[in-house]
């Protein structure tokens, strides 16, 4: 088969020399009477369908010079003339019989050759528009405004298309799109949807706007020009899918960061109920689009309302539980809808919408969840809008919501970012005055406050605390604090206050807000139920209370003051106190300064004056609650009747809330209380500080006790070490002794220790009837003494030749740190208690004493001695343990080694520290107090 015959057209440089005459010439020219076109429509077709659609064509049309004279040509059929106002179809011909020349009679008019002309020449430049250099190009050609004038003045469909098309494309450039914006581009634009009625120029219309929409300001002059209204009644028009994804892409791009005037006209617009309808919608594309826009649209007060009466809330909320699932998305694609989900919470309607469709648990929810906690205080502060609903607060305490709270209060939350103004709650609209412009709900809580008599009149109430100049909402007014016996102003003191200029400090003392905030104004609400103990008064709650407290780097909020001594004035709360070991926990680290992370580790933290006048505060409240006839009656049923836990939480607490002595002492003496407690120290700890609590319950009972008592160390040995007593044993190891030694005692090891018979036998039954009765040893110069060390014998010795207090007995001591069971002190004293030497043992027991429970001994060394378990250095640990001059820390730790040392023979140390407390001696075998 012959090749096609080439033609002119085929040549490139051909068709840009017919686009440079024609440019230069004019629109007219010659009818081919070959082909009945004119030879600038054929150059122009084969540049379209051709040239350009090749690979690198525009590159290579560009390069060859092709957007002047192209540029050069619109702007002449632009000058032209507009053509007639007719539907035409979406492309121009690419084949069929031409218009003829002018000249001719029987030829088409002039307009149909400058549509068609226009027709081809738009095309091939949006084409052209696709490729970055020649979108700079037209910039600098100055082609936007030739494109502007063109949409202006041809209203045709298909050149509406063509020139909106190349607009959409420049408009990919932030340089050329802020050159379409300022060339009068956008109210054409928005008149074409409204006047178009072909579905593709349609579409290039709204893509062009889509593309124009590329930043802040520009979103903004599109929304303030009236652009999303047309958009939103066409997509209300149900419109075909393909120019229904287009809007909602648009709308998308328009609604980022949504303006004011962007929520209004969309709203007005009717889109509402058809964005609804679109969050179902087949195409995944369709679909995440409309619920993104939704989400945006949450940011305008003003349309939140109508949004979820138009079905908006339980769509945001689906979509965020399908994307939490576990096929869900990352929490990126989570972000827009946590924020929405949050600002619906800010009116009534909504939140009554969200609660039902089981919104409350997908909040809590994202709080529990770690990889959320960018946005817990953003959903902290959206659960402040239930503060009043009495059922959803119900149902958030049952979801936990407490200890979380607790624990924002101190956590690593991530910043949000803070809403405008337009973001407040709708439930108060805005009430411009011509002086000063304030939000509605902040002047509705204004006349609230003085119809209430919080305020005398407007004066009173600065403007500065209008709600949407803090996070949202707002704090509303607390109830009458419940009064308090030690309440007082140096521990509840406003920490700072907000001044408005022109006033003065005390007409605008305020409540401090920071991102404490929100948590504590929903625990303060949970702690003015009539009875907050099952929420408020556990563990986790305290603790995030009290690590706030005491870790804020400026002063806490007053709030979480309010809601300590609230809860401590309570009597509902009293049994919490105990059961959950919080008048101990407010003790331990209010007063002593040392907190669950602090323990069991001797990091020393430092007690402030105003943390420690709290803490006895807090419990002093507790003190009278426990002493009035209810707090007496729930003490006693708790000790008597209580589970076992809280009987030995009941012995625990009692030192610390009851100053009455016939209180405590018919409750912790006469009724076993104490002895509970004891017999709980070596069975599982309840609580991570209970060894804790228990070493400062003990010692506040032994001070309750023996109020006088001075602080009680272990005894010294008779004799000062520094200048020791003179050695009666020395004489017999010098080269000459005199007199001469008429006994030797032959160790182990074969090491012979020189000794008088005499003075040897007189020191003990034992070695009275060795040396001087009739066992062969009587007669016997070398008798040997088995199971002894050098250094265990040598304390006997000397012992046996009358020495007392010389420092013999502290050579086989180890120093603190190394073990004593096994060493040769262990050894001393066991050959002590063999050779019937008390007096030998309780010496090598003082001396044990001096050196591992003296000065320079630590808590670690108690529990060393202890096992021991020589009853007289049992006593000693327990003083030790006990002692009012102790550091609460190393107390502590000593009861700990104590507990470990004891082991399942717990009576020892049971009956030593019952003993300490009660101030009586111990230390006899076989000794037992009654308690």
């Amino acid at each position: 088969m012959a090749a096609a015959k080439p033609t002119l057209t085929d040549s490139l440089s051909f068709c840009l020399a017919q686009l440079t005459a024609a440019a230069g010439e004019g629109l007219g020219g010659g009818k081919d009477t070959a082909t009945n076109e004119t030879p600038l429509g054929r150059a122009l077709l084969a540049l379209r369908t051709r040239h350009v659609k090749a690979a690198g064509g525009i590159e290579r049309f560009r390069a060859r010079g092709g957007l002047r004279p192209l540029l050069a040509l619109l702007r002449r059929a632009a000058a032209a003339g507009p053509a007639p106002s007719q539907a035409g179809s979406g492309s121009a011909p690419s084949s069929g019989p031409a218009p003829s020349s002018a000249s001719s009679s029987s030829s088409p008019s002039p307009p149909a050759r400058l549509r068609k002309t226009l027709d081809l020449a738009l095309s091939i430049l949006a084409n052209c528009c696709t490729e970055g250099a020649c979108r700079t190009e037209v910039r600098r050609l100055g082609g936007i405004l030739s494109l502007v004038t063109i949409l202006q003045c041809v209203k045709t469909d298909s050149i509406q298309n063509r020139t909106a098309r190349a607009l959409g494309n420049l408009a990919m450039e932030p340089e050329s799109c802020g050159d379409i914006h300022s060339a009068g581009a956008v109210p054409l634009l928005v008149e074409s949807l409204t006047a178009c009625q072909d579905s593709q120029c349609l579409q290039s219309v709204v893509r062009a706007l889509r593309n124009l929409a590329d930043s802040p300001q520009h979103r903004l002059a599109l929304a303030q020009q009236g652009a999303v209204r047309p958009l939103a009644e066409l997509l209300a028009a149900a419109p075909d899918p393909a120019l229904t994804l287009a809007l909602v892409r648009a709308l998308l791009e328009l609604s980022r960061g949504c303006s004011r005037a962007c929520a209004e006209q969309l709203s007005l617009g009717g889109g509402l109920g058809p964005l609804v309808s679109l969050a179902s919608h087949p195409k995944k594309a369709v679909r995440e689009a409309t619920i993104l826009i939704l989400a945006n649209l949450c940011a305008q007060g003003l349309v939140r309302p109508a949004l979820g009466n138009a079905g908006g809330v339980e769509v945001l909320l689906g979509e965020l539980r399908r994307r939490r699932g576990p096929n869900g998305a990352g929490p990126a694609s989570q972000q827009p809808l946590v924020r929405a989900v949050c600002l619906l919470c800010r009116e009534a309607i909504n939140r009554a919408r969200l609660r039902d469709a089981g919104g409350l648990e997908l909040l809590m929810g994202l709080l529990r969840d770690p990889r959320a906690s960018a946005w817990h205080l953003r959903v902290v502060a959206a659960l402040v809008g239930f503060l009043y609903d009495t059922g959803a607060l119900g149902r958030l305490q049952a979801l936990g919501l407490v200890p979380l709270l607790a624990g924002q209060l101190c956590g690593d939350a991530g910043d949000e970012e803070e809403e405008g103004r337009e973001a407040a709650s709708w439930d108060f609209p805005e009430e411009r005055t011509p002086e000063r412009a304030e939000a509605g709900s902040f002047r509705s809580l204004r006349s609230w406050l003085i119809s209430e008599g919080y305020a005398a009149g407007p004066g009173d109430i600065s403007p500065d605390w209008s709600p949407e100049r803090c996070p949202p909402p707002p704090p509303p007014p607390e109830p009458a604090e419940p009064t308090s016996p030690t309440l007082g102003p140096a521990s509840l003191r406003t920490p700072r206050t907000l001044r408005t200029p022109g006033r003065s400090p005390a007409a605008t003392s305020e409540e401090p807000w920071g991102r404490e905030g929100p948590a504590l104004l929903l625990l303060s609400r949970f702690s003015q139920a009539p009875d907050p103990s099952g929420a408020l008064v556990t563990s986790p709650a305290l603790c995030g209370l009290l690590a706030y407290v005491t870790g804020s780097p400026g002063p806490p909020s007053p709030r979480a003051l309010r809601i300590l001594a609230r809860l401590t004035c309570n009597p509902a709360c009293l049994e919490a106190f105990v059961r959950s070991y919080g008048a101990a926990l407010l003790r331990a680290w209010l007063v002593l300064g040392v907190a669950p992370d602090d323990w069991p580790t001797l990091r020393a933290r430092p007690v402030r004056r105003q943390h420690r006048e709290l803490g006895e505060m807090l419990l002093q409240n507790l003190t009278v609650q426990a002493e009035s006839p209810f707090g007496v009656g729930a003490l006693t049923h708790l000790l008597l009747s209580g589970s076992p836990e809280d009987r030995v939480a009941c012995a625990l607490t009692l030192p610390f809330i009851c100053r009455k002595p016939s209180l405590w002492r018919r409750l912790l003496l006469d009724q076993g209380g104490l002895r509970l407690l004891l017999s709980a120290l070596t069975r599982p700890a309840p609580h991570p500080l209970f060894l804790f609590f228990a070493a400062d319950s003990l010692s506040c009972l032994q001070g309750l006790v023996s109020p006088t008592v001075s602080p009680a160390l272990p005894p010294t040995i008779p004799l000062d070490l520094d200048a020791p007593s003179p050695c009666l044993y020395e004489h017999l190891l010098g080269p000459a002794p005199i007199p001469a030694p008429d006994l030797h005692f032959l160790l182990d090891s074969g090491l012979r220790l020189p000794a008088q018979r005499a003075a040897s036998a007189t020191a003990s039954p034992f070695f009275r009837a060795l040396l001087a009765g009739s066992f062969a040893e009587a007669q016997m110069d070398l008798v040997p003494l088995r199971g002894l060390s050098p250094s265990a014998a040598w304390p006997i010795l000397h012992h046996l030749h009358g020495c007392r207090g010389c420092g013999a007995t502290l050579g086989p001591v180890p120093p603190p740190g190394q073990p004593l069971l096994g060493s040769e002190a262990e050894e001393a004293l066991e050959a002590a208690g063999r050779f019937l030497l008390p007096g030998l043992e309780e010496e090598l027991e003082e001396a044990v004493g001096h050196i591992h429970l003296g000065p320079h001994g630590g808590p670690e060394s108690v529990g060393e001695v202890f096992r021991l378990g020589r009853p007289r250095l049992v006593a000693h640990c327990a003083r030790w343990a006990l002692g009012p001059g102790q550091c609460p820390r190393k107390r502590a730790l000593a009861l700990v080694g104590l507990v470990e040392a004891a082991g399942e023979e717990a009576g020892p140390l049971t009956e030593a520290l019952l003993a300490v407390v009660m101030g009586v001696e111990f230390g006899g075998k076989g000794s037992s107090l009654d308690c």
